[in-house]
């Protein structure tokens, strides 16, 4: 661990680094070019409606 307490320095330059290149990455994105050449999503399946057939409940046969 003796060499973390000499080389400090190193790792913030590396750190400061990687955070650097991140935010110009960043500023390169355009989001609403994204928006507007995104993808329609299909629409969600939803099979809820056949567990209805399977009603458990007793029958009221009263009426």
């Amino acid at each position: 661990m003796q060499w973390l307490a000499d080389y400090w320095w190193v790792i913030l330059l590396l750190l400061v680094g990687l955070i650097w290149n991140s935010i110009k990455e960043m500023m390169k994105l355009d989001p609403k070019k994204y928006l507007d050449d995104k993808p329609d999503i299909p629409p969600h399946k939803d099979n809820n409606h056949l567990w209805d057939d399977e009603d458990e409940w007793p029958k009221d046969k009263k009426n």
